[in-house]
């Protein structure tokens, strides 16, 4: 199990969220597409998805509501991290079950209490 799985297609921002939540303490692993983000989820069981909507092959909103319909992976909480900003999308992924929302561009810390927030709430799913 690991604390935080990534699913960003921009290089640059993945590795930004990498060094920043791995400096922040937690164990990361990355992918770049919505396929590999939903099977990241059920191979590696994250604590927290960081999830990106603009995603190559499958796109955040299906990557959200495919986990969300799962009883296996509907409890995994879903941080969803995007240049999207209107309100519709928000509001979208918020009746699709996201568990957060943070709008690029962002501070660092903003994620990291964004995902430190999401950890606390999620005890149950394992250890940091």
């Amino acid at each position: 199990m690991i604390d935080v799985l990534i699913a960003e297609d921009e290089p640059g921002i993945l590795d930004s969220l990498d060094f920043i939540l791995r400096r922040a303490g937690w164990t990361i692993d990355t992918v770049t597409d919505g396929d590999a983000a939903l099977a990241g989820v059920r191979k590696l069981h994250p604590r927290v998805l960081v999830l990106d909507l603009m995603l190559p092959k499958r796109n955040g909103f299906e990557v959200l509501k495919e986990l969300k319909a799962d009883p296996a992976t509907r409890h995994i909480p879903v941080l969803i991290l995007t240049a999207k900003g209107q309100q519709h999308d928000r509001r979208v992924v918020e009746e699709l079950g996201a568990d957060g929302f943070v709008t690029k561009p962002y501070a660092n810390e903003d994620v990291i209490n964004a995902v430190r927030r999401l950890l606390e709430s999620n005890p149950a799913s394992g250890e940091s």
